[in-house]
């Protein structure tokens, strides 16, 4: 057995109210490696074109990888990938915490749900006791509320569980699944894959061990990383003020999204940065498994509205979809509005993009109190923005329609509102904007999961890694890599990027678990992934990346099995025709198809139809592929 792997596959079977325990494929080791590889094989082949995502037919894959659960820095993520309620095409979410590394102390490799229960129930593992369980008392019940109840009836706290809200009970499209109250696995509607199956809730607990391939020597160099990433400057930034050290940076460089992504700078900017937040709320610091820097931030607000509100977050994208997005400058409705958007089981991105959607269609004229049922929309009304998400998580009035997401809402509305939606693919875009760091508005554009900012987000022309990007792709490319509003060579960057990343969510780890910044990570997984599978043809970049370009061809061929092709590949006119009217990128628009051909071009996808060629599908054993529909 390669180390790292237990080479189980559990599955659920919620229609017969079966387990069944499968070997892991040892094929797939070699050509996938783990977490988000095993995921994108077993979807593609077992969930068929045309699924309704909200079916019986769909499946929820709960992923780990090799080193998930063992001392290597902050191993303990986990993916859940399904065919995604808000976009209809590949839908992934990844989370940290200690789920994963739970779910391998159980002895499996992966989580397969599958069917459909007719009532509701949740899955209760515990190591090899595997149980289908009445949920019936649970149904109705917050996340934070069911995962008590899960805890307090298996009478063991250290359960790692996964829950939905009433979002999810709801199908909400962009509803999220909680794991121990503040973790989310929040885009593209995880938890609505649960709800159509009447599950309520994950619960794993695990007493067993990862063993690696060169216990000594992994040992050894994971002791190594955890100094590196303690020692790494930004790392150490991180710790101390979580993702809100980005909300001092995006309004430095006019990318602060505000006003629906209007503009990118916001006046009332410094009461959403850690500087001000950390001293005034801040309670403590947390973790997830394996983690040395403790980004997460338990949050206190002891006046005003929100008073008593104690809570972990928001993140950056917190701040800015329910901060300056919705022109709202206090730190407190943010709080408050993560805490809903956890305990319903919501995705924030989501929510408060949407919420910017209806805000701004309103304040335009595109729709009225009729549309809305009453409801008058402002930008910066703190009270209205916490009702319309409860709303949503209802799917109360007015909240039932923005509970489809932007899209699905601006079609049924109509009237010119589709231009106030900004998504990409069907999912709305997260705290960036292409106009004023052109790689971004290239990863929106092509992402599998629609406008992604964590599957090949650069920060080399982002954040003054000059050296670094001269060491990497040479002097003569170093003026246009580095600068943001060209778009030459940044596809280069982009390509190289998403294919570090993937191979991260492979492993899974996280951002800070290696070296920095992520265009140094494959040398980083060469060294260390041999030691801990033994697996050799690990050793090199190249097969490394051989693996990365499989995976995200795969998955660009599985949505090409639901009619995405290249006219998809595309961003809101606000990005490529609305000229960003102020800050440092003052007249900027995205010109995208140049960045697109180039993107193309070294994925190997045809320049016309964006679609990979024969010589690609050969090149990276898919031919498999083309006998599922």
């Amino acid at each position: 057995m390669p180390g790292g792997y237990h080479e189980r596959i559990l599955r659920v079977n919620l229609t017969d109210g079966t387990f069944k325990i499968q070997p892991l494929p040892k094929e797939w080791i070699k050509d996938y490696i783990g977490g988000d590889g095993f995921g994108a094989r077993l979807l593609f082949e077992e969930v068929r074109a045309g699924t309704d995502p909200l079916s019986s037919s769909n499946k929820l894959i709960l992923g780990t990888g090799p080193i998930t659960g063992t001392l290597w820095p902050m191993s303990g993520r986990t993916v859940f990938i399904s065919k995604a309620p808000l976009t209809g095409i590949w839908g992934e979410s990844h989370v940290g915490g200690f789920l994963g590394a739970e779910l391998k102390f159980a002895g499996y490799d992966m989580l397969v749900v599958e069917g459909k229960s007719e009532r509701p129930v949740f899955i209760d593992i515990h190591d090899s006791d595997l149980q289908i369980r009445d949920a019936g008392d649970l149904w109705g019940l917050t996340t934070n509320e069911a995962t008590e109840a899960i805890k307090k009836k298996n009478h063991d706290p250290d359960y790692q569980v996964a829950a939905i809200g009433p979002a999810g009970e709801r199908l909400v499209r962009f509803s999220s699944l909680i794991i121990n109250h503040a973790r989310a696995a929040g885009r593209t509607g995880m938890g609505a894959v649960l709800g159509s199956k009447n599950v309520k809730a994950i619960a794993v607990r695990g007493h067993g061990a990862v063993e690696v391939h060169d216990r000594e020597a992994f040992t050894e160099l994971a002791k190594k990383a955890h100094s590196r990433v303690r020692e790494n400057p930004q790392a150490r930034e991180m710790g101390k003020w979580g993702t809100w050290v980005l909300t001092a940076v995006k309004q430095e460089i006019g990318e602060l999204p505000t006003l629906n992504h209007q503009t990118g700078v916001f006046e009332g900017w410094e009461k959403l940065s850690g500087d001000y937040i950390r001293p005034r709320f801040t309670v403590t610091d947390r973790a997830c498994f394996g983690c040395s820097l403790g980004c997460k931030k338990m949050n206190y607000i002891p006046d005003g509205p929100f008073s008593g509100t104690l809570e972990e977050g928001p993140e950056y994208e917190g701040l800015m979809a329910f901060g300056s997005s919705l022109g709202i400058d206090d730190y407190a409705t943010t709080l408050k509005a993560n805490q809903i958007c956890n305990r319903y089981g919501m995705d924030i991105i989501s929510a408060g993009a949407t919420i910017g959607f209806a805000i701004e269609s309103y304040v335009k004229g595109a729709i009225g109190v009729d549309d809305t049922g009453g409801v008058e929309l402002a930008w910066g009304d703190n009270e209205q923005t916490i009702k319309l998400l409860e709303m949503i998580g209802k799917r109360d009035g007015f909240g039932d329609l923005l509970a489809e997401g932007s899209r699905i809402a601006a079609e049924r509305l109509g009237r010119g509102t589709e231009k106030f939606a900004i998504h990409v693919k069907g999912m709305e875009v997260s705290g960036q904007d292409g106009r004023t760091h052109r790689s971004i508005g290239l990863g929106h554009a092509t992402a599998a999961r629609g406008a992604d900012h964590l599957r090949s987000l650069v920060v080399v022309d982002q954040l003054g890694y000059e050296d670094v990007a001269a060491k990497r792709w040479g002097a003569d490319k170093l003026p246009e890599i580095i600068d943001p509003y060209t778009e030459k060579y940044k596809a280069t960057a982009v390509v190289e990027s998403e294919n570090a990343y993937c191979i991260r969510d492979t492993l899974i780890v996280c951002w800070y678990s290696v070296s920095w910044p992520p265009i140094f990570w494959m040398e980083d997984f060469a060294e260390m992934l041999p030691l801990a599978t033994g697996e050799k043809h690990f050793s090199k970049v190249e097969n490394l990346t051989r693996i990365a370009e499989r995976q995200v061809t795969l998955k660009r061929i599985f949505n090409a099995r639901e009619g995405i092709g290249k006219a998809d590949d595309n961003l809101p006119d606000r990005f490529t025709k609305e000229p960003m009217p102020e800050g440092p990128g003052k007249g900027q628009v995205v010109d995208l198809e140049p960045m697109l051909r180039d993107y193309y071009t070294l994925r190997g996808w045809d320049l016309e139809t964006g679609l990979p060629t024969d010589a690609t599908i050969k090149r990276l054993d898919l031919g498999w592929a083309r006998d599922f529909s």
